[in-house]
């Protein structure tokens, strides 16, 4: 039994995040969710009793990802810059191959629950860079400076200037490598 309901909750966790990444947060309701995991509304809401409960879960469980996949970037590379660099091209590489899901994660108005979450997804990101941005510091590769304010300041920046291309669902050639360039120089990376 509890496998059972174990395997209907990642059904629809999984059908949320498909509707979501293809309609956004506003363009998912609680019965299209039932109907593309193939179960009843009333199992929707026997898992999560409102749709701000569903998608606080499903912003949790999608950021997560996202932060895992950059993590796992990151720790690829030896420098600090590399290590930004790496952190900045997943996170906006993955970002442009599902910009629908990525501006519903990043900027879509939502809940005041589901908010709570991205901003917990913006400071998992920020805390990620702070130890990067710490261990070149101490490194001698980056110039002193406060970690976390310089991590917080560049998620901030990067969320911030994802959202037009994300919103627009295109973005230029550019893009990316503008984003690194900009963060080396906020950092004082040495090229």
């Amino acid at each position: 039994m509890k496998a059972r309901l174990s395997a209907a909750r990642e059904r629809i966790l999984d059908a949320a995040l498909e509707i979501m990444a293809e309609h956004g947060y506003a363009g998912c309701s609680i019965a299209a969710v039932a109907h593309r995991a193939g179960l009843a509304t009333g199992s929707v809401y026997s898992h999560f009793p409102a749709k701000a409960r569903l998608f606080t879960e499903v912003f949790r469980v999608a950021c997560q990802r996202e932060v895992d996949a950059v993590s796992r970037a990151a720790a690829r590379e030896a420098s600090a810059g590399a290590r930004i660099a790496a952190v900045i091209e997943t996170f906006a590489g993955r970002a442009l191959q599902s910009p629908r899901l990525a501006y519903a994660l990043l900027a879509e108005p939502v809940d005041a629950g589901v908010d709570a979450e991205r901003l917990r997804f913006r400071r998992a990101y920020a805390e990620l860079i702070a130890g990067y941005v710490a261990a070149g510091v101490a490194g001698g590769e980056l110039p002193p400076q406060d970690p976390d304010l310089s991590a917080t300041a560049l998620v901030g920046a990067l969320g911030e200037a994802m959202v037009g291309p994300l919103a627009a669902g295109v973005a230029g050639p550019g893009t990316i490598p503008g984003l690194t360039a900009f963060a080396h120089r906020a950092l004082g990376v040495s090229t």
